[in-house]
């Protein structure tokens, strides 16, 4: 009789103690980390490698660089692309980027050293993009997008589905005339169809969320109130139509304008009420380095969780 008196506590104790186990097993959480808009200047590019070595003591598995990796002035020179190269190469975690438009649109400005912006963008994808693979030390495996547009990119991490956009700010190259301009004309449709192709897969694949990278703010609230800029139009009604029919999260990464927020912008077209399931992640930025860790947690209600870390010289 005490025997059994004895055990019983002990019975109920590792009982516990396997449902705690268990929900443990069953949680899973994956990370990765969010950068953008830097170096800009000399006291960035020798901090950088500094905030990349303390966001890979975090252990993400892979940092995502949202565009515009110079100040817009600096001279958009095949000597700096390179450079830029080698320091994310340096990176002892994947590094992935997407183009901004410090890099190829604006280089087209005297002090950028007047270049044409097609062929600026000709030479990032030569430097940046000539293999499906990432930057960094270590590479992570990248799916291209078919023909002339192979910094458009796909990749997964755990129940999440990764896609990359070609979209400068601030108007995606579309232009100060009233017509767009010809490069806008022939990459917009193409990226627009690689977004769809994104839903289509992580649909398919019963992915439980969607993370787009792109360089630009598409101008959230002056798409709310109707007055969407032209360069954006086709890409947020896409946004808004694919975010309402997914049946997963939708997490929208993007810098330029330089405001680090983590918040719900796009809207409902019939409704004018956010989307529920979708959210927009705005990196740091000149003269505020940082970055974000995005935790994808399959228990929680909105998949990603968020970690600011604005960054402290050492």
């Amino acid at each position: 009789m005490t025997h059994r008196l004895m055990c019983r506590p002990l019975q109920t104790l590792l009982a516990g103690i396997g449902l705690l186990l268990a929900g443990y097993l069953h949680a899973e959480t994956w990370r990765f980390a969010v950068i953008g808009d830097t170096p800009y200047n000399e006291y960035e590019r020798r901090e950088l490698p500094r905030m990349l070595d303390d966001i890979a003591a975090e252990n993400p598995s892979f940092i995502v660089h949202a565009g515009d990796f110079k100040e817009g002035k600096a001279v958009c020179s095949d000597e700096l692309f390179i450079e830029r190269r080698m320091l994310f190469d340096t990176s002892s975690v994947p590094l992935l980027y997407v183009p901004g438009d410090n890099e190829w649109t604006d280089c087209r400005r005297l002090p950028a050293g007047h270049f044409d912006p097609v062929e600026r963008l000709q030479k990032l994808r030569e430097t940046f993009f000539a293999t499906p693979r990432s930057l960094g030390s270590k590479t992570w495996p990248v799916e291209r997008q078919a023909g002339a547009y192979p910094e458009h990119l796909r990749w997964r991490l755990g129940p999440v589905l990764f896609v990359s956009l070609n979209v400068p700010g601030p108007d995606n190259n579309y232009g100060l005339g009233q017509a767009p301009s010809d490069e806008f004309l022939a990459r917009n449709p193409v990226l627009i169809d690689w977004l769809r192709q994104g839903f289509a897969t992580a649909r398919r694949e019963h992915a439980a969320g969607m993370v787009i990278v792109m360089q630009a703010n598409p101008g959230f609230r002056h798409h709310a109130a109707g007055l969407t800029h032209a360069g954006f139009r086709a890409l947020l009604e896409v946004l808004s139509s694919e975010s309402l029919a997914f049946p997963g999260q939708v997490l929208l990464v993007h810098g330029d304008t330089h405001w680090q927020r983590i918040d719900h912008p796009l809207r409902d077209p019939s409704s004018h009420l956010p989307i529920a399931n979708f959210t927009r992640l705005e990196t740091f930025g000149y003269p505020l380095m940082g970055w974000v860790k995005v935790i994808v947690d399959d228990e929680h209600p909105r998949l990603f969780r968020f970690e600011v870390h604005p960054y402290r010289r050492r």
